[in-house]
C-alpha cells in the first residue's frame, strides 16, 4: 500500500532509530516494553537479537537498525521493544522490534503523507508505506508486514552473509 492509498486520518506510533524518525500504524502495535533481557539464539542472522518472555510467550526480537543497514542498537535507558503483530504469510505473528526510543502517538491526515520515494533499483523502499510530513520533519511510515516479510528478512540475511564473506 502506498501513501496515496491512505484515505483516512490514522494514528501512528513514532520511534527513533539513530537520528531518523519512523512510524507504524498503532493498529499493528501490541505494546511498548522497557528494555528487558533478550536471550540470544545461536546460528541466527545478526538482525535477530533473540527472544524474550512476554507473559509466558516466546517472542522473537529483531534489531530494526540492522534490518535497515544501520549500526547495531546500543542499549540505553531509552531503548525499548515495540511489540507488533504482523502477517507472516497467512499467519499472524507477534514480533518485538528494538528501537532507540519511542516518541509519541500522532495523527496524520492523508494529505500529510506522500508516497515512498522511487530512488532506482539499488534502494529497496517496498517496506515504506509513505513519508509523513509534520512541520519541517519527515517521518518514514513503515509497513510492518513488509518489514518482517519472509522475503525481506531473507534478503537482509543474504546481505549479511555477503558482507561477512
Amino acid at each position: 500500500m502506498s501513501g496515496s492509498e491512505i484515505t483516512e486520518t490514522r494514528q501512528y506510533l513514532t520511534f527513533r532509530l539513530g537520528h531518523e524518525v519512523f512510524a507504524t500504524d498503532v493498529a499493528k502495535v501490541r505494546e511498548v516494553l522497557d528494555m528487558t533481557p533478550i536471550t540470544a539464539i545461536p546460528r541466527t542472522p545478526a538482525f535477530m537479537a533473540g527472544v524474550i518472555n512476554l507473559r509466558g510467550t516466546v517472542v522473537p526480537v529483531v534489531d530494526l537498525r540492522l534490518c535497515f543497514a544501520m549500526p547495531k542498537t546500543e542499549k540505553t535507558r531509552n531503548t525499548c521493544i515495540v511489540v507488533v503483530e504482523v502477517m507472516l504469510g497467512e499467519e499472524p505473528t507477534v514480533i518485538g522490534a528494538l528501537a532507540d526510543s519511542v516518541e509519541e502517538v500522532i495523527d496524520l491526515e492523508p494529505d500529510q503523507i506522500e508516497p515512498p520515494p522511487h530512488i532506482g533499483t539499488q534502494v529497496r523502499t517496498e517496506f515504506i508505506r509513505g513519508m509523513g510530513k509534520r512541520e519541517t520533519q519527515f517521518i518514514m511510515i513503515l509497513d510492518m508486514d513488509r518489514v518482517f516479510s519472509v522475503e525481506q528478512l531473507a534478503a537482509i540475511h543474504a546481505q549479511e552473509s555477503e558482507a561477512a564473506a
